[in-house]
């Protein structure tokens, strides 16, 4: 794979990016990360994603052992060595290993970790024009209280679960629900639903605070449009005009059907005017200079 991963402090092909399996990152899914990406040669809200993974660390005490500032050069540096224009940039802390015999995490050593890949999409441009087919599973979101969800993390069993009933049922992927009626999230995106020509709806709990979703907020802010951030229902869902993802891995994802039913009675490949106006303008940011940054072309 073309790309460039840092760990223990060297810089080395993917494939030689090795953790022990007794990691409990491995182990145990005691982890977190997050994701930036970089589009024609400029990273996209890099600060904002920093953050994240800084309030995220925090929250699982963990501790990375590097400064902001080094993970930010690490991240341009895996770039400049992959020769990447088009990259999805991940960044990692693990529990790492407790000491012999030990159970306590608080005798781990905790591990940083990063890498840049090719950009990954959930759905590349020609399946976004065509609309992506979605279904509302049966598996329950693990709810916040066990896991918050705005801590990003590798608990992705329910949403496993969720993608095999979803290709059962002739779908591509799966939003999966609260267990009492209410919309949370999908595999690596959040959910909107349009209703008319101007409100737009976000579930509130149980979902990762996405920096793609904060985009769209912002935009639909922008655009003069009512944004709502609050409990969506499946029921609602359902009877929306229109449904899109947002994701790093794709911006602005529209959906052509729900349940094997057509979002808003349109032919596939036919969007409503609210996604298609976000697509463009969310794609259109990054063109910005306040949100993207360009990719350090001299070694770190």
């Amino acid at each position: 794979m073309q790309g460039c991963a840092y760990i223990d402090e060297q810089f080395v092909a993917p494939e030689d990016a090795k953790i022990s399996i007794f990691d409990w990152g491995f182990l145990h899914s005691d982890a977190t990360y997050d994701v930036a990406h970089v589009w024609q040669g400029r990273f996209f809200r890099l600060d904002d994603h920093l953050d994240r993974f800084g309030a995220s660390c925090r929250a699982l005490r963990l501790d990375p052992g590097v400064s902001r500032q080094r993970m930010r050069e690490v991240m341009h540096e895996c770039v400049r060595r992959a020769g990447l224009t088009d990259a999805y940039v991940e960044l990692l802390c693990t529990r790492g290993q407790p000491a012999p015999g030990s159970r306590d995490p608080r005798t781990c050593t905790n591990r940083f970790m990063a890498f840049a890949i090719p950009f990954v999409w959930i759905a590349d441009p020609a399946r976004q024009r065509r609309g992506i087919d979605l279904v509302v599973g049966t598996p329950q979101r693990i709810p916040a209280s066990s896991v918050d969800p705005r801590v990003k993390n590798y608990h992705w069993l329910d949403f496993v679960t969720g993608l095999f009933e979803a290709y059962e049922r002739g779908a591509e992927t799966v939003v999966l629900t609260d267990g009492a009626g209410a919309v949370t999230e999908g595999p690596g995106f959040n959910v909107f639903a349009v209703f008319g020509a101007r409100t737009v709806v976000t579930p509130e709990r149980g979902v990762l605070e996405g920096i793609s979703r904060r985009t769209v907020i912002e935009l639909v802010q922008a655009a003069g449009l009512e944004m709502q951030v609050r409990r969506l229902g499946v029921e609602e869902l359902r009877r929306a005009d229109e449904v899109f993802l947002s994701s790093t891995g794709g911006g602005v994802i529209p959906i052509a059907t729900l349940d094997g039913v057509a979002v808003g009675g349109r032919e596939r490949g036919r969007f409503g005017p609210v996604s298609e106006r976000l697509q463009a303008a969310y794609w259109a940011l990054h063109d910005d200079p306040r949100h993207t940054e360009p990719v350090r072309m001299t070694a770190a």
